[in-house]
């Protein structure tokens, strides 16, 4: 039997915000790509992103009949613009110098190397973080 102590909130980590150079084409005066801080999202703002991108559809051939559909791309460009701190994608001056009128358009006109922004996304999402600690978990095992 565990201790329910050891779960309470008072021993839960936070999760950090963190510096990574989201791409190599905006660079410093040395020519070092800037780095950008990203916050973790939450579950509960990861699925208030993902409601706001999911819509009902009609299923073919059947009246009033629906499933959800969820827009993936828009899903993510929004997990982008909600995690990234810095640059502050809702300043008007930047988005202008971009042409665009979005956070998720700003991400998408930052980053315009999709290896670079599928990247970003890896972080954001902490699947290169997840990866390593399954690696230390199957490392334990053996």
């Amino acid at each position: 039997m565990s201790d329910l102590s050891l779960f309470l909130k008072s021993n839960k980590k936070p999760r950090e915000c963190f510096k990574y150079a989201a791409t190599k084409s905006l660079c410093d005066e040395n020519g070092e790509p800037l780095l950008w801080t990203i916050k973790p999202v939450t579950t509960k703002q990861s699925e208030e992103i993902r409601e706001s991108c999911t819509t009902e559809v009609n299923v073919g051939g059947k009246r009033n009949s629906f499933q959800t559909k969820l827009d993936v791309s828009k899903y993510l460009a929004k997990l982008a613009a909600a995690s990234v701190v810095e640059p502050n994608l809702y300043n008007a001056q930047l988005q202008d110098s971009y042409g665009v009128k979005t956070p998720e358009e700003l991400v998408y006109a930052m980053i315009d190397d999709p290896k670079e922004y599928s990247e970003l996304l890896e972080k954001i999402s902490g699947s290169a973080e997840e990866n390593s600690l399954s690696e230390k978990a199957q490392q334990a095992k053996n």
